[in-house]
């Protein structure tokens, strides 16, 4: 991956020089130093698996980017004060900043997006990519929405919290993989490989994700170990166990959810009970299978150096220690 993540962190920092007060500043802090641009990265790729150079693809690629932390500055909802291992926009600067923030790094997207057309880039090419970007900002504003539906809910089963994983967290993947191909020019069965292939990426992250409490420190997260079970978030191994362990496991998760308790009493309960029944390591399973089938869905794509970096995302995704 390193040679694709030079190019793009290069570029990255060429487009936010100069931003030193306003709200540009505050766009800037958030999206440098850069994550591990890993949605990037698939477009990069994607496009390079169908015979793009990959310079080519570099302005699409950030657009996905811009589009990513525009949606993280957006996220307020649940007070967290780091993302990426850093404070959030909304910590240092207020919420209404980091509302504006979001907004500028949106605009941002398109901006970037539309200097594809400057590297011989059909114009209809282009469009179709706006359009698959476009349709994921809708996708992930209705996952937003139903976790918090779902989160008000008395019960939430996993197939509902699968289906919103779909929205919330696997658009940008496939917005990214598609878009890479789009710009290429891929044919139907290229397209149909990267976006299967996006899908399976988008649950093995967000299962992954969401043990990072359970199997790493802040430090290591880049976010609070607390956060989910403060805001009551309805995550992957909660609701692997709920549905698989036995009644008085469940009464006890049930329990120390409810928010009546301190969130690190509850923490401590459900990390227990998690540990206890073999859900951590089930969960655990279940993300490295989602990436495995990820990386089985790129041999529709054709061998290459392209596609050995897509499959170094999909490890990548379930193994965030790296």
């Amino acid at each position: 991956m390193e040679p694709t993540l030079r190019l793009l962190t290069t570029e990255l920092e060429r487009q936010q020089t100069g931003y030193d007060t306003g709200v540009q500043a505050m766009g800037r802090e958030a999206v440098l130093p850069p994550g591990k641009l890993l949605r990037p990265v698939l477009l990069v790729e994607a496009a390079a698996a169908v015979g793009m150079p990959p310079a080519d693809a570099v302005p699409a690629a950030l657009s996905v980017e811009y589009l990513h932390v525009g949606a993280l500055c957006h996220d307020v909802i649940d007070g967290d004060a780091l993302r990426r291992g850093r404070p959030t926009v909304a910590a240092r600067h207020g919420s209404p900043s980091a509302i504006v923030t979001g907004d500028l790094l949106i605009m941002a997207s398109f901006q970037a997006l539309a200097d594809c057309t400057g590297r011989a880039v059909p114009a209809a090419r282009v469009l179709a990519v706006v359009r698959v970007l476009a349709a994921a900002g809708v996708d992930l504003c209705r996952g937003q929405v139903m976790e918090e539906t779902l989160q008000a809910a008395s019960e939430c089963s996993l197939s509902s919290y699968l289906k919103m994983v779909a929205l919330k967290t696997s658009s940008l993947f496939r917005a990214a993989g598609m878009g890479g191909v789009l710009l290429a020019g891929g044919s139907g069965p290229e397209r149909a490989a990267v976006r299967q292939f996006a899908e399976f990426l988008g649950q093995a992250l967000q299962m992954s994700d969401d043990l990072l409490p359970y199997v790493s420190d802040t430090a290591q997260s880049g976010k609070p170990a607390l956060s989910d079970m403060v805001n009551q978030c309805p995550t992957y191994p909660l609701l692997l166990c709920l549905q698989n362990a036995g009644s008085a496991d469940r009464t006890k998760i049930a329990d120390a959810i409810s928010g009546v308790h301190p969130p690190e009493e509850s923490f401590k309960t459900v990390c227990e009970v998690l540990t206890r029944t073999g859900t951590l390591e089930k969960a655990q399973s279940e993300a490295r299978r989602q990436a495995a089938l990820a990386k089985e869905s790129l041999l529709g794509l054709r061998p290459g150096p392209a596609r050995e970096t897509l499959a170094a995302v999909a490890d990548l995704c379930v193994d965030r220690q790296r």
